[in-house]
């Protein structure tokens, strides 16, 4: 697993780099960004992983969302993955549009052509970008969570609830939270894994928690998700009164924080990054 170092810059006492890998998931080169902590100088630290929304890349979440000074204080090494795969032999959406194709993987493993070939984001984070990060990195891969906005909450819920033996901790900011009842939801998972919405089933945070053995749901991670009132796409796209739900009838821990004023963007997501991090820091650390 051959990486290439783009940058590297110090930040907060640890260091933030940017790298590049030909995909064996996603058949293209990939790029992401990972804060190595300071701590992680003394021994492995424990990874939390973010994914980012639509259009965004590897580099908004390291940018934009403040998190390496608190990163640094709780020793969490962050890895930020690209939204997608990107590349002149990688499918994109047939009129441009931004919310499908390059930006826009919904994290997830697409199984209709001409997309199945490319689009395998959920074995990229869950596999083959883990295995990376353990390779290359001083990442403790027993302690690990993850987390997400938008397009990224939606993969970081869905990811999260489906491997409970890997991540520890789960939370999102502004996610699409059920993508079966939403316009996105509704253009994408056509395109990407067909016409039979029992396979979207597994790609909706709502749904999967529905489906919960009885029980079950007592034992997995309490979920921390911040939705602001001035969300634009809060009404039509994103839905948390379904989540909120779906944790009540199964009795799931879920911190649903609703903020008034706020828009769904990173000033949003830095003004409460540092209580994400705490929560993935307290089940981690």
């Amino acid at each position: 697993m051959t990486l290439e170092t783009l940058s590297e810059h110090q930040s907060h006492g640890g260091t933030v780099g940017f790298y590049r890998h030909e995909s064996e998931e996603t058949k293209c080169t990939m790029q992401f960004s990972v804060f190595v902590p300071p701590q992680a100088k003394a021994g492995p630290v424990p990874v939390l992983t973010y994914l980012a929304g639509l259009t965004c890349t590897e580099e908004t979440f390291m940018t934009k969302a403040g998190a390496h000074r608190v990163a640094a204080e709780l020793g969490l090494m962050l890895v930020a993955p690209d939204t997608s795969p990107r590349g002149v032999n990688v499918p994109d959406d047939p009129d441009g549009s931004w919310d499908f194709g390059l930006g826009a993987g919904f994290y997830l493993d697409a199984t209709e052509a001409p997309y199945a070939t490319n689009y395998r984001m959920y074995s990229y984070v869950t596999r083959e970008l883990r295995s990376l990060i353990a390779a290359h990195f001083p990442a403790d891969s027993k302690r690990e969570g993850v987390f997400g906005h938008s397009m990224g909450g939606h993969g970081a819920l869905t990811i999260g609830l489906k491997n409970p033996d890997i991540y520890r901790s789960i939370s999102a900011f502004a996610p699409i939270c059920s993508p079966i009842n939403c316009p996105w939801g509704g253009k994408v998972l056509p395109l990407y894994l067909g016409l039979n919405q029992e396979t979207w089933a597994d790609y909706d945070a709502a749904t999967l928690i529905h489906a919960l053995p009885k029980g079950e749901a007592h034992g997995r991670p309490s979920l921390l998700v911040d939705q602001g009132m001035n969300d634009q796409f809060l009404e039509a796209q994103l839905h948390p009164h379904l989540l909120e739900n779906a944790c009540s009838e199964v009795g799931m821990a879920l911190t649903l924080r609703s903020h008034a004023g706020y828009d769904h963007g990173y000033y949003f997501i830095s003004t409460f990054m540092e209580d994400h991090l705490r929560h993935h820091a307290a089940a981690l650390t």
